[in-house]
């Protein structure tokens, strides 16, 4: 073991003279000695520090910076963690070890083209394009064919899984995306000829779910799904298909080995059906947990809003704009999964919530809307529903008839409904007069400018349940209490202070009327 060499003041000194415009100038006794005198430099009249800037420390504000909202917080955390693209994790040079990252999951996608436009195609892959982005991973080929129905045995014919097995051999991928819901005979299939993974358009969805949701239910549901999902595609290899045997009788077949046992995929299959029981009875108890909330709104007759809309038509960033709720928000889809509920007040001060809802998605798996279910019933519960569209897509009536599909799964389709276009900074007008001549009770707002949301404001409220009781009363004015729950849940006509009292003329809730009724005029 050799002994480090001795350190010494002068020439660290002298070694960091060029980072900076002016050096420092000491007098050589300073230097004489490794330990320098803090108060002899103090004293230095050329002293600078490097990281000094012009502004004083009289200058400098002690308060502590703003505070990140949730969803700056949760977007950073996010952010934290990037795969990165064109980066090998195989080490070539050793050097590599302390600067290597994750690589991009290299896909190609494959797509079947059984109905409308070729438009409507590429506007499915462009989608399913995006899809896989979100879920970590670089896009190198998309592919898709006109066949009036998918093949049976294989999804695409056999003569395009050769085609798509020479794409995936030039370009290096190591997954294929399928644009739709895959039979486990079809991935079976297909993963034996063309020899790398492949996933369908439901396993994508699931993952970008598993890894966007947060709260304890919304991972509880997500977990639902894929063991749903995973239920009808067991597989087994070689031994993991053999009998099981216990004990001392395993390896020679004896006593407790003979006869016909449980075999290994029927044992994982007996475990996700044992997993799914667990899921669904703690999913039973959140839910009652929500229907308490619910039913304290509905016995406090406070209406409530629910946005819903296409994945990344902006519903976060609507919530945001007009509750100042400060939720996730980013340009991707499904960014946020977890529902969102807060309370405002219109105007002339009545009160009602808004709740943000998981966004839709084309051909959304069946086994998410009834992981789901729970929280999509604060959509078919609620008393307006804000349909929000996203504008600028090339295809926006598409999203609407998407949207309105689920909604009609989930018994929401007698909801009262406002379509708000969305993103109408960067939409084009024309695309915008066409929506409103087909959407007529619908309204333009760009969530990102602030634009129209002053009249998406003044529509919900003029679309809220109104109280149906007419009342006249001259309530005294110790009754407060009273005068507080008018301007919270009633509707105002008139409000005058008079000698003997406060006189208001509105309209109320049954409940309400029936105590205001002792102080009728």
């Amino acid at each position: 073991m050799t002994n480090a060499p001795d350190f010494n003041l002068r020439d660290a000194l002298d070694a960091t003279r060029a980072w900076d415009d002016e050096t420092i100038e000491l007098d050589d006794q300073l230097l004489a000695e490794d330990e320098v005198d803090t108060d002899d430099l103090d004293d230095a009249d050329d002293f600078e520090s490097g990281y000094a800037d012009d502004t004083s420390y009289a200058d400098y504000d002690e308060d502590d910076p703003e505070e990140l909202t949730i969803g700056a917080q949760e977007l950073a955390e996010r952010h934290a963690l990037r795969r990165v693209a064109s980066l090998r994790t195989e080490l070539e040079d050793i050097t590599e070890v302390e600067y290597r990252q994750l690589r991009l999951e290299r896909v190609v996608l494959v797509g079947v083209w059984t109905g409308g436009t070729v438009t409507d195609a590429e506007n499915s892959m462009a989608e399913l394009a995006a899809l896989a982005e979100t879920a970590g991973s670089e896009v190198l080929e998309a592919v898709f064919q006109r066949r009036q129905s998918p093949d049976p045995a294989t999804f695409i014919g056999r003569g395009k899984v050769e085609a798509i097995r020479e794409i995936v051999q030039a370009t290096g991928a190591d997954t294929v995306i399928c644009d739709g819901e895959l039979a486990p005979s079809q991935l079976r299939n297909l993963e034996d000829k063309i020899k790398v993974k492949v996933v369908d358009r439901t396993a994508l969805i699931l993952d970008i779910f598993a890894q966007h949701a947060k709260s304890k239910e919304g991972q509880a549901q997500v977990e639902l799904a894929q063991l749903q999902y995973m239920k009808q595609r067991l597989r087994g290899w070689g031994g993991n298909l053999s009998r099981q045997a216990g004990g001392r009788a395993a390896g020679g077949e004896g006593i407790g080995g003979r006869g016909p046992g449980e075999t290994k995929i029927e044992t994982d299959r007996r475990r996700i059906n044992t997993k799914i029981a667990k899921l669904r009875r703690e999913l039973k108890e959140m839910r009652g947990t929500r229907e308490v909330k619910r039913q304290s709104r509905r016995r406090n007759h406070i209406p409530s809003v629910a946005i819903a809309g296409y994945t990344n038509a902006g519903k976060s960033s609507l919530l945001n704009r007009l509750t100042d709720a400060g939720v996730l928000v980013e340009d991707a889809l499904f960014a946020t999964l977890d529902p969102t509920t807060r309370r405002t007040t219109t105007a002339d001060g009545r009160v009602y919530t808004m709740s943000d809802t998981v966004g839709f998605v084309r051909h959304l798996p069946h086994d998410l809307v009834e992981a789901f279910r729970s929280t999509l019933e604060e959509v078919a519960d609620s008393d307006l529903l804000l349909h929000v569209v996203d504008g600028s897509h090339p295809d926006p009536e598409g999203q609407i008839a998407a949207v309105r599909q689920v909604l009609a799964e989930i018994d929401a389709t007698k909801v009262p409904e406002i379509i708000v276009i969305n993103k109408a900074d960067a939409a084009d007008p024309l695309v915008i007069s066409r929506l409103l001549a087909r959407e007529p009770h619908s309204v333009v707002v760009s969530a990102k400018t602030g634009e129209g949301v002053d009249d998406a404001l003044r529509m919900i409220e003029s679309e809220l349940p109104r109280p149906q009781v007419e009342f006249d009363v001259l309530l005294p004015y110790e009754r407060g209490d009273l005068v507080n729950r008018i301007h919270q849940e009633a509707e105002i006509g008139t409000l005058e202070h008079t000698g003997d009292g406060t006189l208001v003329v509105g309209r109320a809730n049954a409940d309400l009327a029936s105590e205001l009724t002792a102080y009728s005029r």
